[in-house]
């Protein structure tokens, strides 16, 4: 498909080696989802990756990237005041909407070009992609992505399914006894008390499942910050290596240090 928006860019060739993202931290989680024609970058080869995601881009991450069951369905027209029918993102909003991954505002608007948060980015995983603890993983071999879609500027694309899902990880909650989401929070991150009351729960599931990405500080988590398109990649990533559809970043590499482990959280909360 491609989005009827005026300033839509051709998408970039997958696996490209973004002069931007060379010495940038979130490099090995761009790269490998470039490498798979999962996320595009703009027309002039860069990524972009300290650039901030709106919440009509990350709708249309969310509707490629996943393939949830509905939980409610739009009768007919865009749901949002602000969302005119003809607008390149109104179908990816309203699938986003659809599988409960994103909310509007009061007054029905969604407020498309409004940055997305960290902590709005993982409350919408958590909430619909039924996270596990991972304890042990033994990734499948990736299969070739689907023919490349074209997005508007730098829009990432996520193309979904990408893999065969296989069951990598289960729960260790049987084998430990359970901690409070409000005593995991804050006996981990250093700013916990910035973490929005709504979001506590779903952030400590992001936690302990492993997609929980914080450069420079694992502990720092910048909750309400605007997530960069470098973060938003290392979320998506670490996502699908939970359901088990990508490999996990190889140890030795230095991106891997800034993936909260829920081995860290365990040791945080004795």
């Amino acid at each position: 498909m491609i989005f009827a928006n005026p300033q839509a860019a051709v998408a970039q060739n997958s696996g490209a080696n973004f002069p931007d993202t060379k010495n940038h931290w979130a490099q090995p989680f761009i790269e490998r989802l470039a490498e798979r024609n999962i996320i595009t970058g703009y027309p002039d080869g860069t990524y972009r990756p300290n650039e901030s995601v709106d919440r009509d881009e990350f709708a249309a991450i969310i509707r490629q990237a996943f393939n949830q069951n509905q939980e409610r369905k739009i009768a007919s027209g865009s749901v949002y005041k602000d969302v005119p029918t003809g607008n390149w993102a109104a179908p990816a909003i309203e699938e986003a909407y659809e599988m409960g991954f994103m909310h509007g505002f009061p007054g029905g608007y969604f407020r498309p070009r409004q940055p997305v948060s960290r902590v709005e980015a993982l409350v919408a995983l958590a909430q619909n992609l039924n996270l596990t603890t991972p304890v042990a993983t033994q990734p499948n071999n990736p299969q070739p992505a689907r023919k490349q879609l074209l997005f508007p500027i730098g829009m990432t694309n996520l193309m979904q399914p990408l893999m065969t899902a296989q069951a990598v990880y289960k729960t260790a909650a049987a084998s430990s006894p359970a901690v409070p989401a409000s005593t995991l929070v804050s006996n981990y991150y250093t700013d916990a008390q910035n973490i929005p009351q709504y979001a506590v729960d779903e952030v400590a599931e992001a936690t302990k499942a492993g997609i929980v990405v914080n450069h420079p500080n694992t502990k720092v988590l910048n909750p309400t910050q605007p997530a960069t398109r470098g973060a938003i990649a290392a979320f998506i990533y670490q996502a699908l290596v939970n359901q088990g559809r990508l490999q996990p970043l190889p140890s030795n590499i230095q991106a891997a240090n800034y993936i909260v482990r829920p081995t860290e959280i365990s040791s945080n909360t004795r």
